[in-house]
C-alpha cells in the first residue's frame, strides 16, 4: 500500500486495502445569499475517510498546450491504461451511470458498517442528485432499502426498466402503474447529439491529460500525492441491470447471488460524515497530483457556457467527498483548449453565477434523510423515491406492497434477492461479534425473519436454512446463569432503528398529523404513495422534517424464563432449516416416503440377557467414532448429500443444535420429576447425535464432550426411573407422547440415519434391574469418553461429576442386589445351608460396592466412601444372618463361627467408615448414621453371644467375658449427650445393655459355687448395672414394661441374697431394701395405667384397632398389644413377689427378740393390711382395675416411709 504525504487528506492503494485518512474540511462561503437565511456562521463540517482504494501510485496531470484540439483523439485513446483502469468502465464523473445495485456491492464489502454505524450507502452521483433536488428540474428516480438504521440508495432507471419489461414481461405491473398514475404518455427519451459530443471530448481530454508523448507539457510537482485511477471510455454504456433472479443455491453461499451489477466497482469507497450524517459513498472521480496541493480534481468546461449553481454544487460535493482541496478547470471553445484555472474547494460556493449556501445544502441533506427514515420503515421492502421532470412534488412509493397487490402471476421484484442477502449478511456479521451480539439480538432476529420472508424456499434454500440456523442460535441454551444479566438488553431489542416485520400498516400514517406531507388533499396519483413532499422548496427550510423523524419501537427479542419455551423456539427454527436443506437435495432417499403425521413408535420391549449384551455393544461402539473416519467419506450420504457441500455443513450444525435443545428439555423435565418425558427427550437428543455421527467424518472434542453430557443425563434418567419404578405406568404415558414437531424432526433425521444406535440405552425398561444396568453403562461410556485422548484436557471439569455419578450408580446397584439377597433370606424355609443364588447376589453386590469405592476415592469424596463402607457393613450383617444355624425348624442353634466372622467383618467396615470421616464435624448426619450402625452391630453380636452362647466351642467364662466386652463396645458408641432424633434410641439401648449385663451377673451369682470373691464381685456388678438400667429406663416414657421387668429382677436378686443370710436382722434389712425397690414400680404402673386408659377411651369413641393402625402406624398398635400381653406376664411375677416380701417382713418383725418400737408396730400393721388386700384381690378383674389396685397399695406404703415413686433406691 502506498501512502500520501502527511499534508494530504487522501491516500491511494493499488490493492484492496482499508485506509483511514481523516481530514476535516471547513468550507466558508459568502453569507450574502438572496433568499437563504444563514443561522450564525456559514460553516459546515465535513470529514472523509478512505475505506478502500483501488487506485495505482499517484501521477501528475499533463498541462495541455493552448490550442490543443480535443476533437482529435490522442494516440492512447480507449486503450487499457494503468492510470485509467480497464477500458470500457465509465470515468466520466457526473455523466457516469450508476449501476442499479451499486449500494449493495459496497454494503457487502463493508458489512460491519451496515445497520448501525452508517445512515446512507450510495453512489456519490445519487447523493449529489438528492442534494440538488430544490435547484434542479430534472427527474429523480431512486430505489430505497432499509437495513436497521441504514438506507441503501440506488438509481432506478425507469426507461431501462420498461425496455426490459417489453422483452421479458417482468415489470409489467410497474409499467402499468406508472402509466396509470404518473405518466400516461410514457416513451423512451433519447440522448441528444450534444450529450454524446460532450462525453467524447471529456474522454479524450482525460486521455490527453495522462499522455506523456509530448502532446502536452506535464506540470512539475514535488508532491507524492495520489492519483486515483478512473476507468474511461468514449461512449456511454447502459446500466447493467440484472435479469430477474431465479437461480437456486447449489454450492457456496455467495454463489447463490448473481455477480452482475452487485460488485463494488468504484475506484474508492469513502466514509463521509457531512454534519451529523454518516454516509458510505462510492466515487470514480479522477484525482491527480500537482499545483499548490497534493491532490486536485480535473474538470473540462465550455468557455461559452458559464458555470451554473448545479455544476457548482456538483464540483463542491465531489471534492468534499473525496477530500480534494483544489479544483483545476480547463476551458475550451469548440474543443480547442483555451486556458486552465485553479480554484480552492472552499471557494467553489462563491463562484460567479453559481453562488449557493452550504448551510442550505446541509439542511437539504438532513431533511431528505429524516423524510426517508420516517417513511421507509419496513426492512426488506423496496421503496421508490420519484420526482417527475419539471415537478416540485417528490413522492415515495412502496414497490413491495404494489408488487404484492399485482394480479399477474409473473410478478418479480429484482431487488428481493440482493436485499435478502444483505439482511442475512448484516445479521451474520452481528452474530460473529460475540462480545457485542447479545445486545443486538432483537435486531438480528428482525433481519433474519425479514430475510426469510422475502425468499422463496425452492429458489434459495441455502440462505433460508442458514437464516433459520442463526435464528436458533439466538436462543442460548447453555448459559442459564447469564440470563438475568442479559435480560434487559434482550428485552430492549436491537438498534434504535430496527423495525419488526409485524408492524401494523396503520403506522405508516403516523406522521400525517404534522401536515408535512399528507396525502388526503392530493390528486388521485398520490393515493398509492407512502409519503409526499408537496414542494421541493420545503427541503431548504432548516429542520423542516426533523419533527417527523420519530424513532419507532425496536423489535423486542422474545426472552422467556421457561427453558421449554426457549427450546421449542430453537426446534421450530431447526425444523424449518432442515426442511429447506432437504428440499435442495435432488437425489431421493432409498427410504420409502414417510408420512409426517404418523408417529414413529418408541420401543420399550422387555430385555433379556441378550438385550443386556446388546446395550454393552452399543455403548462400546461409541468410542470408535472419535478421531478421523477410516472410510473415504467422499461418497454421498443416505439422502444423497455430498460431504463438504453446504447442505452437509448446515445439517451438521442443525442436527447438533437440535440435540442440544432436546438435552436441555430432558434436563428440565428431570428437574420437574417428569422422568418419562425426560427419557423421551434424551432419546431424541441421542437420535439427533446419531444422525450427526452418520454424516460426520470426524467427531470434534467439543461434540464428544456434549455426547458425554447426554450419556450422563441418560444415566440420571434411567436411575430415577429405577428408583420410582412403581410409577412406570405414568412414565410410559409421558414417554409415548410425541408432538408433531418432534415427529417431523425425527423424519428428517431418518433421511440420514436409522437412529437406532442408542435405542436400547434409551428405552423404558420393564424391570428396575435393567434400568440400573443401562444407567451404569451410560455413566461408564461417559467416563470412557472423558478419559479418552481427545478429551483428557477438555473434560477435566466434568470428569469429577461423572465419577461421582458412577460411584452412586454402583452403590445403587449394590444396594439392589443386597436387598434381593435379604428378600431371599426372609422367603426361604428353615435350612442349614446358604443357597447359591444368595451367594451370587452377595458377590455382585460386594463387587459393585468395591467399584464405587474406587470411584469416590478417585475424587477424594470421603463422605460417600463412608456411606459405601456402611453399606458393605450391612451386606456383611446380611451374610451373617444367612449363616444362622438352626437347631430345629422352630428354634435356632448357638452362634456359628461364620455368623461371628461376618459380624466382625461388618464391624471392621463400619470402623473404616468412621476413620474416613475422621470427626463428626466433617458430616454430622453421616457420622451419626455410621455410629448408630456400629453400635447396633456390636449389640446384635453381644445379644447373640449371650442368648445363643457357643458353649460347644467355648467355656462359659470366655463367653461371659466376650459378651461383656462386646456390650461395653456397643455402649461406648451410644451417644447419650448429643440431642438428636436418635437420642431416645441410644438411651433405650444403653438401658437394655445395662439390664442384660445385670441379668448375666445375676445368673453368674446364683449359679457360681465356692468362689466367694467371684460371687461378691458378680453381686456388686449386678447391683451396679441394675441401678444404671433403672435410671435410664426412668428417663424414658415409652418403656414401662422394661422398667417393671428390671425392677422385678432386682427384687428377685435381693430375695436370693436374703435366702443365703442367717441373721434375722440382716434378713430384715435386705427385705426392707427389696420393698423399697418394689415401691419404684409405682412409676412403671402409672405409665401402664395411663396407656390402658387411653386405649379404653379410644375403644369408647369407636376407634378400633384397625383405625389406630391407619392413623398412628403399625408400630403403635403392635407396641400396645405387646405391652398388654407383657404387662399380664409381669403382673404374674409382681403379685407373688410383692406378697412374699410383705409376708416375710411381717414374720421377721413378729419373731424378733428385741423390743419393737411403736413406729415399727405401725409398719407391721400396714404390711398386714396391704398383704390382706393383695390376697383378697380378684385375679379375674380387668387389667386396668388390677393395675389401679397396685398403685393404691404402693401409695399406701409410700407415705409411711416418705419415699418417692420414682428414682432408684438410695
Amino acid at each position: 500500500m502506498s501512502s500520501q504525504d502527511d499534508q494530504t487528506g487522501l491516500s491511494a492503494s493499488s490493492d484492496q486495502g482499508h485506509e483511514e485518512v481523516d481530514h476535516d474540511c471547513t468550507v466558508n462561503t459568502d453569507p450574502k445569499q438572496g433568499a437563504v437565511v444563514c443561522l450564525g456562521n456559514n460553516e459546515v463540517k465535513s470529514r472523509a475517510v478512505v475505506k478502500y482504494s483501488a487506485a495505482p501510485p499517484p501521477t501528475s496531470y499533463a498541462l495541455l498546450q493552448e490550442k490543443t484540439d480535443l476533437k482529435l483523439p490522442p494516440a492512447n485513446w480507449l486503450r487499457e491504461s494503468a492510470q485509467l483502469g480497464p477500458a470500457g468502465t465509465t470515468v466520466l464523473g457526473s455523466s457516469s451511470k450508476s449501476k442499479p445495485f451499486s449500494s449493495f456491492g459496497m454494503a457487502y464489502d463493508f458489512i460491519d458498517s451496515i445497520g448501525n454505524d452508517v445512515d446512507v450507502v450510495s453512489d456519490s452521483e445519487n447523493i449529489k442528485k438528492l442534494l440538488k433536488i430544490p435547484y434542479s428540474k430534472s427527474h429523480v428516480s431512486m430505489a430505497v432499502h432499509r437495513v436497521g438504521r441504514t438506507l441503501l440508495l440506488d438509481e432506478l432507471d425507469i426507461q431501462e426498466l420498461f425496455m426490459r419489461s417489453s422483452q421479458t414481461g417482468d415489470w409489467t405491473w410497474l409499467k402499468e402503474f406508472y402509466q396509470r398514475f404518473i405518466d400516461q404518455k410514457w416513451q423512451r427519451k433519447k440522448k441528444s447529439k450534444e450529450h454524446w459530443y460532450e462525453k467524447a471530448i471529456l474522454s479524450k481530454f482525460l486521455y490527453y491529460s495522462i499522455n506523456g508523448d509530448g502532446a502536452a507539457e506535464p506540470v512539475p510537482t514535488t508532491s507524492d500525492s495520489g492519483a486515483d485511477v478512473q476507468e474511461g471510455c468514449g461512449t456511454e454504456y447502459g446500466p447493467s441491470w440484472p435479469a430477474t433472479f431465479s437461480g437456486s443455491a447449489s454450492s457456496a453461499e455467495e454463489s447463490t447471488i448473481p455477480k452482475e451489477g452487485l460488485r463494488n466497482d468504484f475506484v474508492r469507497n469513502i466514509l463521509w460524515t457531512f454534519e451529523d450524517i454518516h454516509m458510505l459513498v462510492g466515487s470514480n472521480m479522477p484525482i491527480f497530483g500537482g499545483g499548490r496541493y497534493p491532490a486536485v480534481s480535473l474538470r473540462l468546461r465550455d468557455n461559452n457556457k458559464p458555470i451554473n449553481i448545479l455544476t457548482g454544487i456538483d464540483y463542491w460535493l465531489d471534492n468534499l467527498m473525496c477530500n480534494v482541496p483544489e479544483l483545476v478547470m480547463c476551458f475550451h471553445v469548440n474543443g480547442i483548449v483555451q486556458k486552465y484555472e485553479m480554484i480552492k474547494t472552499e471557494d467553489i460556493p462563491d463562484l460567479d453565477n453559481s453562488t449557493f449556501s452550504t448551510r442550505v445544502v446541509k439542511d437539504i441533506a438532513q431533511n431528505i434523510l429524516s423524510f426517508l427514515k420516517s417513511n421507509c420503515t419496513k426492512e426488506g421492502h423496496t421503496y421508490w423515491l420519484f420526482k417527475a421532470s419539471g415537478s416540485d412534488v417528490v413522492k415515495l412509493y412502496d414497490l413491495t406492497t404494489l408488487c404484492e397487490e399485482a394480479t399477474e402471476e409473473k410478478c418479480q421484484n429484482p431487488f428481493t434477492l440482493p436485499v435478502a442477502v444483505l439482511l442475512y449478511k448484516v445479521a451474520s456479521n452481528m452474530m460473529m461479534k460475540k462480545s457485542q451480539n447479545r445486545k443486538h439480538y432483537g435486531t438480528i432476529r428482525t433481519l433474519l425473519l425479514n430475510c426469510v420472508k422475502l425468499l422463496d424456499e425452492e429458489r434459495h434454500p441455502q440462505i433460508i436454512a442458514s437464516a433459520n440456523y442463526m435464528l436458533s442460535e439466538l436462543f442460548q441454551l447453555d448459559e442459564s446463569s447469564e440470563e438475568e444479566d442479559r435480560g434487559e438488553s434482550l428485552r430492549g431489542g436491537g438498534s434504535e432503528d430496527s423495525y419488526s416485520e409485524d408492524e401494523e400498516e396503520e403506522e405508516e400514517d403516523d406522521e400525517d398529523e404534522s401536515g408535512s406531507y399528507g396525502t388526503s388533499s392530493e390528486p388521485q396519483d398520490d393515493s398509492k404513495a407512502v409519503a409526499v413532499i408537496k414542494s421541493v422548496g420545503e427541503l431548504s427550510v432548516p429542520e423542516k422534517y426533523k419533527s417527523t423523524h420519530q424513532i419507532r419501537p425496536s423489535c423486542a427479542f422474545p426472552v422467556s424464563q421457561d427453558k421449554e419455551e426457549r427450546c421449542r423456539h430453537v426446534l421450530s427454527y431447526v425444523l424449518k432449516g432442515l426442511k429447506a436443506v432437504d428440499s435442495s437435495i435432488k437425489k431421493e432417499s432409498d427410504l420409502p416416503a414417510a408420512d409426517p403425521s404418523t408417529p414413529i413408535p418408541l420401543k420399550y420391549e422387555e430385555r433379556d440377557q441378550s438385550g443386556t449384551r446388546a446395550v454393552e455393544k452399543e455403548i462400546a461402539l461409541l468410542l470408535n467414532r472419535a478421531g478421523p473416519c477410516p472410510g473415504d467419506m467422499k461418497l454421498p450420504t443416505r439422502s444423497g448429500m455430498l460431504p463438504g457441500s453446504w447442505q452437509h455443513r448446515l445439517k451438521l450444525q442443525l442436527f447438533l443444535k437440535a440435540a442440544k435443545a432436546y438435552y436441555v428439555l430432558s434436563d428440565a423435565a428431570t428437574n420437574l420429576l417428569k422422568y418419562g418425558r425426560a427419557l423421551r427427550y434424551i432419546k431424541l437428543a441421542l437420535q439427533c447425535y446419531d444422525a450427526y455421527c452418520a454424516i460426520s467424518s470426524t467427531l470434534h472434542a467439543r461434540v464428544l464432550l456434549f455426547h458425554s453430557q447426554c450419556l450422563s443425563l441418560c444415566g440420571d434418567v434411567q436411575l430415577m426411573l429405577a428408583q420410582n419404578f412403581s410409577n412406570r405406568a405414568a412414565y410410559l404415558e409421558e414417554y409415548s407422547y410425541q408432538t408433531k414437531e418432534d415427529q417431523e424432526i425425527l423424519h428428517c433425521l431418518h433421511r440420514e440415519s436409522p437412529c437406532q444406535a442408542f435405542s436400547m440405552a434409551t428405552d423404558l425398561g420393564t424391570d428396575p434391574e435393567y434400568q440400573l444396568f443401562v444407567s451404569s453403562k451410560c455413566y461408564e461410556a461417559a467416563h470412557d469418553l472423558l478419559t479418552s485422548e481427545e478429551l483428557k484436557e477438555l473434560g477435566s471439569d466434568q470428569l469429577g461429576q461423572v465419577l461421582k455419578r458412577l460411584g452412586n450408580i454402583r452403590n445403587e446397584v449394590g444396594v439392589f442386589y443386597m436387598n434381593q439377597a435379604a428378600a431371599l433370606q426372609t422367603e426361604k424355609e428353615a435350612k442349614r445351608c446358604v443357597s447359591v443364588a444368595e451367594q451370587e447376589l452377595w458377590k455382585k453386590s460386594f463387587s459393585c460396592f468395591e467399584k464405587g469405592m474406587k470411584d469416590f476415592e478417585a475424587i477424594s469424596d470421603t463422605v460417600n466412601m463412608a456411606l459405601l463402607l456402611c453399606n458393605i457393613g450391612r451386606l456383611m450383617r446380611i451374610c451373617a444372618q444367612a449363616h444362622c444355624a438352626m437347631a430345629t425348624e422352630q428354634s435356632r442353634g448357638e452362634l456359628s463361627p461364620e455368623e461371628a466372622l461376618y459380624y466382625n467383618k461388618a464391624i471392621d467396615y463400619y470402623q473404616r467408615a468412621m476413620r474416613c470421616l475422621a470427626s463428626r464435624e466433617s458430616h454430622p448426619a453421616v457420622w451419626d448414621s455410621v455410629n448408630w450402625e456400629l453400635s447396633t452391630t456390636y449389640f446384635t453380636l453381644a445379644t447373640l453371644l449371650q442368648d445363643y452362647a457357643p458353649l460347644s466351642r467355648k467355656a462359659q467364662e470366655q463367653v461371659e467375658r466376650e459378651v461383656t466386652e462386646t456390650m461395653m463396645k456397643s455402649l461406648r458408641y451410644c451417644d447419650l449427650q448429643t440431642e438428636s432424633p436418635r437420642q431416645p434410641l441410644y438411651q433405650y439401648r444403653a438401658a437394655t445393655i445395662h439390664h442384660r449385663l445385670a441379668s448375666m451377673y445375676h445368673s453368674c451369682y446364683r449359679n457360681q459355687v465356692g468362689d466367694e470373691s467371684g460371687r461378691k464381685q458378680h453381686r456388686s456388678l449386678a447391683e451396679l448395672h441394675y441401678s444404671k438400667a433403672v435410671r435410664l429406663f426412668l428417663s424414658l416414657t415409652d418403656a414401662p414394661c422394661e422398667l417393671l421387668r428390671t425392677l422385678l429382677e432386682r427384687v428377685a436378686f435381693a430375695e436370693f441374697t436374703m435366702a443365703g443370710q442367717s441373721s434375722s436382722a440382716v434378713k430384715l434389712k435386705t427385705l426392707t431394701g427389696a420393698l423399697e425397690i418394689m415401691k419404684e414400680t409405682h412409676h412403671a404402673f402409672r405409665l401402664i395405667l395411663k396407656e390402658l386408659q387411653e386405649q379404653q377411651q379410644r375403644e369408647k369413641t369407636g376407634q378400633s384397632g384397625d383405625t389406630e393402625e391407619n392413623s398412628d402406624g403399625l408400630d403403635t398398635v403392635a407396641s400396645s398389644e405387646l405391652n398388654t400381653e407383657e404387662v399380664i406376664k409381669l403382673i404374674g411375677v409382681f403379685e407373688p413377689s410383692f406378697s412374699f416380701l410383705l409376708l416375710q417382713l411381717v414374720k421377721l418383725s413378729s419373731t424378733t427378740k428385741r423390743k419393737v418400737s411403736g413406729k415399727e408396730e405401725e409398719l407391721v400393721k400396714l404390711y398386714k393390711q396391704v398383704y390382706s388386700r393383695l390376697l383378697r384381690a380378684d385375679k379375674t378383674a380387668p387389667l386396668i382395675e388390677r393395675v389401679s389396685l397396685y398403685l393404691e397399695l404402693l401409695d399406701e406404703l409410700t407415705p409411711q416411709t416418705g419415699t418417692t415413686d420414682s428414682g432408684p433406691a438410695p
